[in-house]
């Protein structure tokens, strides 16, 4: 009912005018009614300059933005595809000194395709991190929402950057000041095609490029490191590298990865081969060559990565591969993975890739540089161990392969009650949960990476058909300093971030680590109490708890290791300890 008069005809106003879009929400809607464009179609900024001509560009709205010369000199040319976490992004090419990024304002992106993640490239030009939702439509009609963060170009952290370039141009002349461009993930529905994809509102976040991550399908990922730092070597030029690894589950067909994480360069593979091992560098048969893209060598740009072609290749389970690759140099600094426990090989000048004999290999090295995955045909898929030394291997038998995530791999070969998962090993020596000890940028002696958090979305979430994560972390947190509710919340926020990609977290109880002179009585209760809260957060937080604190520990002396499962320093168990908490791991929680 309308009442009469002067009064009545306002109210009638209101009424009209509550139903009635404002410009801003009828701008909304006509953004959602607009077709899916392609996302080069809908660039509307401009971010990276000649240095020649730095006013050309203006990507933060005050006149600053990116090198050209620093992105070529990266390997991040125009036009270029780059594969950055299992996903692959074509770096935009636009006209010289065009458009080259969208400016997020609700813009609805054509984006057809299946897999298990959107990937953004992207960057905030807001002064600090830009949290924003958008939409995902999929191919049945279906909408569901995706919530990513974008760092800041200027002040987000190095630890999670795609790429960092040494300046930033403006008007007024070239800034010694790094450039930051992160590729951010999140979860879509593996079993859905994607249709499109509706960009958040909020305008200081850049998207230079999107993709869907294909899934791994068919792939079980047999062996992976991380990467631990970006420290100087060789300088090697011309030189073969012949890596030993040691696979968890065999398939008829082999690709491996390498990626070139940390680097502000690219680095250059002449040719790659694999072979089983024989003994030392020598191969029970001539080394198969490695294509990539068709072609034998490759060139990976700063902070990608290359996955080779697949290769009809009997991969053995629970056996050593040699993965063989020249670099035709000059590299005096490389991503590695410091503590390998197993001894790998260099040549002499040349590229002997394709030698079955070890006469060319004549010095040793202790760590892994490169490579990082071995993934099998077939199979399925893969448990993650993220840890520290402990799950690294530290003080274990060189050569032996008796870190715990190799017992594990074991057992599950030896047995048939569950599926017969591939076992990856993503622990790094001296890691900690919530604190970077290598900064994530630059060549470094640190070898002991970037935090858990920083680094889970590459070496848990990424990794080839991953379907649980263990978690045995933190003890280097306590010993510097930081306390059991610190390191809790951390491991919190790893099980949330897993959970929200559909996989499992189990989360191991730390060892004891009495009798090493760090080890004091406030360490030891900081210990008992992240235990107790990981232990009372079974069911809350965690798909499952490992008690590896009580399957190592001196009953005499709760605090210690058994003397039988110490390797002698009180903090790392040695070969029997770390099969007794690889026999701890109830496999049906896997």
């Amino acid at each position: 009912m309308v009442r009469r008069g002067v009064r009545g005809a306002a109210v009638v106003l209101v009424l009209i005018a509550s139903v009635l879009p404002t410009a801003s929400a009828q701008a909304e809607q006509d953004r959602d009614r607009a077709a899916p464009l392609p996302l080069e179609q809908l660039f509307d900024n401009t971010a990276v300059s000649d240095d020649a001509s730095p006013a050309a560009a203006d990507f933060d709205g005050a006149g600053a933005s990116l090198s050209a010369q620093d992105l070529a000199g990266a390997g991040w040319t125009p036009g270029r595809a780059l594969t950055v976490q299992g996903a692959t992004l074509t770096w935009p090419d636009p006209v010289a000194g065009g458009p080259d990024n969208v400016r997020a304002d609700g813009q609805s992106v054509v984006l057809p395709g299946q897999g298990d993640a959107l990937a953004f490239l992207v960057a905030s030009t807001s002064g600090a991190d830009l949290t924003a939702s958008g939409t995902v439509s999929y191919a049945d009609g279906t909408l569901a929402p995706y919530v990513l963060t974008a760092p800041d170009w200027r002040r987000g952290p190095l630890a999670t950057k795609a790429v960092a370039t040494a300046h930033v141009n403006t008007p007024d002349g070239q800034l010694a000041e790094q450039a930051r461009l992160y590729v951010v993930t999140v979860p879509v529905d593996a079993g859905r095609s994607v249709a499109s994809v509706q960009l958040p509102l909020t305008p200081d976040l850049h998207v230079f490029a999107l993709s869907v991550r294909a899934g791994a399908t068919g792939w079980t990922g047999s062996w992976a490191t991380a990467t631990s730092g970006y420290p100087a070597v060789g300088p090697w030029t011309d030189r073969t590298l012949r890596l030993v690894v040691h696979t968890s589950v065999g398939g008829p067909r082999v690709r491996l990865r390498f990626d070139n994480t940390f680097a502000a360069a690219p680095v250059r593979i002449g040719g790659a081969t694999v072979a089983v091992q024989d003994t030392g560098a020598a191969a029970l048969a001539t080394p198969v060559p490695l294509t990539f893209g068709g072609a034998r060598d490759v060139e990976i740009p700063a902070g990608a990565q290359a996955y080779s072609d697949p290769l009809a290749f009997e991969v053995p389970a629970g056996d050593e591969l040699l993965v063989s690759f020249h670099l035709p140099g000059p590299v005096a600094a490389a991503p590695v993975h410091r503590l390998a426990q197993q001894r790998s090989y260099l040549s002499e000048p040349g590229d002997h890739t394709a030698e079955s004999a070890a006469t060319a290999y004549t010095a040793g090295l202790t760590n892994w540089p490169l490579l990082t995955g071995v993934d099998v045909a077939g199979g399925p898929g893969s448990v993650v161990a993220l840890g520290d030394s402990i799950t690294d291997g530290d003080k274990s038998t060189v050569d032996a392969n008796r870190r715990w995530p190799d017992v594990l791999a074991g057992r599950l070969r030896a047995q048939s009650a569950v599926p017969r998962y591939g076992v990856l090993n993503q622990g790094i020596a001296g890691n900690s949960v919530v604190a970077d000890r290598y900064p994530g940028d630059g060549v470094s002696t640190d070898s002991a990476g970037v935090s858990a958090l920083h680094r889970l979305d590459r070496d848990v979430h990424a990794q080839t058909s991953v379907r649980t994560a263990i978690v045995l972390e933190g003890i280097n947190d306590l010993l510097a300093g930081r306390s059991a509710e610190q390191l809790t919340e951390g491991l919190r926020e790893i099980a949330e971030r897993a959970h929200e990609r559909g996989l499992r977290v189990l989360v191991a109880t730390l060892v004891p680590c009495g009798g090493e002179p760090r080890c004091t009585a406030a360490l030891e209760a900081e210990r008992t109490a992240a235990n107790d809260w990981i232990r009372q957060n079974d069911d809350d937080v965690f798909d499952g708890v490992l008690d590896f604190d009580a399957a190592v520990r001196d009953p005499a002396q709760p605090s210690r290791i058994l003397p039988a499962y110490d390797s002698g320093d009180h903090l790392h168990p040695g070969d029997a300890g770390l099969a007794a908490m690889a026999d701890a791991v109830d496999l049906t929680l896997l």
